[in-house]
This record gives structure tokens, sequence and C-alpha cells, in this order.
């Protein structure tokens, strides 16, 4: 890992010296938020004991949990630092546009944030999934939802060097790493979400080439994309849909790919979701990734991942929104004293935290066992029920605890809660989940 940090530590020299404000912007933070310093340093770097989030004074302190080690401190600091000064600030102008500016995904391109575990002959950091984990963790403690990163690294990125020819990795990779270049994964269509056997869009041969017609819905970064991977039928004639489609690489300009409207959501305000439609998008042979007919076959390789990457939002997300609710019932005051002098309101810290911590310990525990190459479907799927539901019932219980205050969108907790929403919902919708739970369950196997 030192080794990797090496190779960039030019991008990390330009933060050097520089003070920063607190973490929180004023234009996202209450009266009673706490002002933490945007570089942390870790607190426990001076030994070698690393303590568990529950046993530290914040559970976003830096320098916590044994999975960890300090290269990945030095990069948490440096996330940490990016989202303080290019997030933040302008969360509000990305949610009036619906979308966040080209210029910043190649800042973030600059800084070694994207690509991650891309491996080095690539063109990438080849660093591990624990370093670009942090990438998404430190986009939740800046409750900066907007942000297109991880679906760009952590999902379409490893498709195309798991997948693709070395034609389509160096046409790709390297400018997907620098953030010149956007990726999509365009799946889920009007009639067909969680099921992938509902899938209608489909290619059909031409000679050499592929056309493609079809339409996906709910796609993120799908306005701004310059490539998205889209999943078709290919053989209309297989046992079943799902096992007759192909993945192709669509790139933005290609006659008959048509970006719709930014979809206007419930949440996830400043993040770039839209509607793509194929109309006879001529595609050449080597558009195809992976297998023909080889799709589905890809997809649940890949998916566990995906869900994963959603568990960890939701983690994080709701660590970040129980230190905004504690700071702000430990100053808010009514009665003649704070809120946190009620013994109701410490029950209700105390179970929070409790259900976060154990939250912690099961994913971390994930985040090793896809490090090792080892997390399988269902013990994915779990993470993703779970952890986002959980999430979902600290942003109600933080709002609650913020009485009134919670209900304005200029307090975090409330932006934070209406995000949450679609944790449940994308990724496979958690009642899709528990069937693949149930399904490991009654495998005779």
């Amino acid at each position: 890992m030192a080794t990797v940090y090496i190779s960039y530590a030019s991008r990390l020299a330009r933060f050097s010296g520089q003070n920063f404000r607190p973490l929180i912007s004023a234009v996202h933070r209450s009266p009673y938020s706490r002002t933490l310093p945007l570089v942390q340093k870790a607190r426990y770097q001076s030994t070698k004991f690393r303590p568990e989030i529950g046993q530290a004074s914040s559970l976003i302190d830096i320098g916590t949990r044994r999975i960890l080690n300090e290269d990945h401190d030095m990069f948490r600091e440096t996330v940490r630092r990016f989202m303080r000064e290019e997030a933040i600030p302008n969360e509000d102008k990305w949610i009036e546009d619906g979308q966040v500016p080209r210029e910043l995904w190649e800042k973030a391109g600059d800084l070694g944030l994207l690509g991650i575990t891309v491996p080095e002959k690539y063109g990438g950091m080849g660093g591990d999934f624990l370093t670009s984990a942090i990438v998404m963790e430190e986009q939740a403690y800046a409750n900066a939802s907007g942000l297109g990163f991880v679906l760009h690294s952590d999902i379409v990125m490893p498709y195309i060097y798991n997948y693709g020819t070395p034609e389509q990795i160096q046409k790709f990779i390297p400018d997907m790493t620098a953030g010149k270049k956007i990726g999509a994964i365009a799946m889920t269509e009007p009639g067909a979400g969680s099921d992938v056997q509902g899938i209608r869009t489909y290619a059909k041969k031409d000679g050499d080439d592929w056309i493609l017609n079809g339409s996906k819905v709910f796609i993120t970064n799908g306005y701004l994309c310059d490539v998205a991977m889209v999943v078709a039928i290919t053989n209309p004639k297989a046992t079943s849909p799902a096992h007759g489609c192909s993945l192709f690489l669509v790139e933005d300009g290609m006659k008959g790919f048509i970006k719709g409207k930014k979809l206007n959501k419930m949440g996830l305000k400043a993040q770039d979701t839209a509607e793509l439609f194929f109309e006879d998008v001529r595609l050449p042979a080597s558009a195809l990734l992976g297998k023909e007919n080889g799709g589905f076959y890809h997809l649940m390789s890949e998916l566990p991942r995906e869900r994963l990457l959603i568990a960890i939002y939701s983690q994080s997300n709701m660590e970040y929104i129980f230190e905004e609710t504690r700071n702000y019932v430990k100053q808010r005051k009514a009665f003649g004293k704070t809120l946190a002098d009620l013994q109701t309101v410490q029950h209700k810290l105390a179970e929070m935290k409790t259900e976060i911590c154990v939250g912690r310990s099961f994913l971390d525990n994930c985040y090793q066992l896809f490090n090792d190459g080892k997390l399988d479907s269902s013990t994915a799927s779990m993470a993703k029920y779970w952890i986002s539901d959980l999430h979902n019932s600290v942003a109600y219980k933080c709002v609650q605890l913020h009485g009134g205050w919670g209900y304005m969108m200029e307090y975090p907790v409330c932006k934070a809660y209406i995000d949450a929403r679609v944790q449940p919902i994308y990724g496979g919708s958690n009642e899709i989940m528990k069937e693949l739970i149930a399904r490991q369950i009654m495998s005779d196997k």
C-alpha cells in the first residue's frame, strides 16, 4: 500500500500546510453542529491499537477500525479535504442544476480518487478495495449525495477491466481514471427493475455490427455519461431472457443514442439521473463487452460489489447523522436544560449507537471478505438489506430528535433523511435481497 501513495505524492502535496474550515459548511450546518477540523489527524497513530468506532470519541474519527492502517488514514485525510473544499460548499448549486460539473470529475481524477482498484498496468493506482471504500465513506460523512464517483469507479470500471478486451481497456480506463470520461450502467428499464428477466432492450446482428433498440430509466450519471454499459437481449430464443443477454459499451454521440431529461427525484437532487433511449444505434463488434449472451453471468459476478457499496454509503451516512444529532441534543435547550439531559434522549442515542456499531462490525467483515475475493451474494444481500433499512430507521429517529428543525432543509439531517429513502430500493430492492438470502438458506448444497 505504501508504494501506492508514493506514486502520487505530488497530488497530496498541494494540500500540505493549508488551513481548512470545519467539515460541515455554513450552508448545511445547524447552529448546533460541532466544529470538526477538516484534516483530523488520526488520534491513535502513536499507538499500535486501533479502536473500533464505538470506542472512539466520535464515530467518524480518523485512526479507528482494525481493518485499516496508517496508509488508509493518510488517504482519508486527502479525501476529507477534497469533500470539504470541493463538494460541501457547492452542494446547493448542484442540487439546483441536478448534476455536478465535469470539472469536479477531473479534479477528482487528478487527486487519484477515481479508479482506485484499477490495476496499475491499466493506468490505475492498483489500490485495495478498502482504500476505494474510503471515498464513499467520506462522501457520506460530507452528506454529499450528488457525487457519482463510486458507481463510475467501483461498478462500471470493474466490468471494463475484468471483461473488456485490451483495446476496450486502453480506450476507456485511462480517461475514466482521469475523470475525462464518465461512466454509467444502463440496466433498469421502465418495466424491469430488480428483475433482469424483464429486460426488453435488444440488439440484433447486422453483419459484424449490432443494432440496438430500447430504453433505460433511473440511470445514475446518465445525463453526463461518455460511455454507458448497456444490458440488452441478444438471443431472444434462450431458455430465459436473462440467459440470452449481453453487455455493450455505448458511447455518447453515437447516432440514435438519446439522453432524456434529468429526472425529478425525491432525494439525491444533485445526482445526475436520467432516461436513456436507443433508436437503431449501430454498434461495431468491438462494442460488445465480455462474451456474447454472457451478460447475465457477468452481472451476477459483479452485483455483490454493487450491493456492498450501497451498504457502505448507508452505514457511513448514519454514522454522520448520529454525530450531527448528538451535537444537536447536547446544545439544544428545552425546559431549562439540554435535550441530552433527558433520559429518554440518552436511551435513544444509546440504542442507535449500539445498532450502528453492530452494522459497522458486520460491514467491515464484508469489506475483508470482498478484499479477499470471498464475499458471496447472500452475505452482500444481508449487508445491503439490513444496513439500508437501519439507515432509514436511524435517519427517522434523528429527525425526530431535532424536532421541527429536523424538518428544515438547512439542517443536514433533513437532507440525509430524504436521501436515505432510496437505499433500500436501488441495487435490487430489499425484498429481492431477502429472496436471495432465503434461496441460500433453502439450498440443499
